[in-house]
């Protein structure tokens, strides 16, 4: 793949925060988009900026707060309860078009700024019942991007088919492990590193955590 410019799509998570060093990586130029959607912990903004900073990455957080306006959930209202849903329903962190709208004014600040990939953490894997993070949907979102702006974006999804365990390892693998480990904030109740423990999201990153770190002791032996 041609070396260029790439923008990510960055919330100062476990997986943002791997893709961020995955395009460290690849590409000779990275820089990280966060939205401010008045979300239930603004802890994410500033995490974000200070993982940019730290891995002078240049950042730009965009307000995103109509977002907030439309789609009342957990991630948006303090008094709505954190639920994995029940019965085939969504969970109550799920926000609507969130990823339509991020990836899509992604798309608009990499064409201003020359990018012609974007970079973005869903996966399918690890599947929390989120529609917008389906690789179908990815793929239908580029074909419109490109066509909508007549550009030739590229949204790559590194995590797609990985699941947490493996995602942890991806990180190791790009000599991040103890960085997204520390410096991250993956937890519902915005609680830094490993979380509350207690919230979905925590759970499934200490479940991968736990498995990968398993499996690394085995190899090591």
């Amino acid at each position: 793949m041609e070396k260029n410019k790439a923008v990510v799509v960055f919330s100062g998570g476990q997986d943002s925060t791997t893709c961020l060093f995955w395009a460290l990586e690849k590409f000779d130029e990275v820089e990280a988009i966060t939205f401010d959607y008045n979300q239930r912990h603004q802890q994410e903004i500033e995490v974000a900026k200070a993982i940019a900073t730290e891995l002078n990455v240049k950042h730009t957080v965009l307000d995103m707060s109509l977002l907030n306006q439309l789609a009342p959930n957990a991630l948006t209202r303090n008094d709505i309860e954190v639920n994995e849903g029940e019965d085939g329903s969504l969970p109550s962190t799920f926000v609507p078009g969130r990823n339509l709208m991020f990836l899509s004014f992604a798309s608009i600040m990499a064409k201003q700024i020359g990018a012609k990939h974007i970079v973005t953490g869903v996966c399918e894997t690890d599947f929390s019942g989120y529609p917008d993070c389906r690789d179908v949907f990815v793929k239908s979102l580029n074909v419109t991007l490109n066509l909508s702006m007549d550009e030739a974006f590229v949204i790559h999804t590194p995590l797609m088919w990985l699941d947490k365990a493996e995602t942890w390892e991806l990180a190791d693998n790009l000599g991040a492990f103890s960085f997204v480990r520390e410096k991250t904030l993956t937890c519902y109740h915005g609680f830094h590193a490993d979380g509350c423990g207690e919230c979905p999201a925590c759970k499934l990153r200490r479940n991968g955590l736990e498995s990968y770190l398993a499996k690394r002791e085995g190899a090591d032996l």
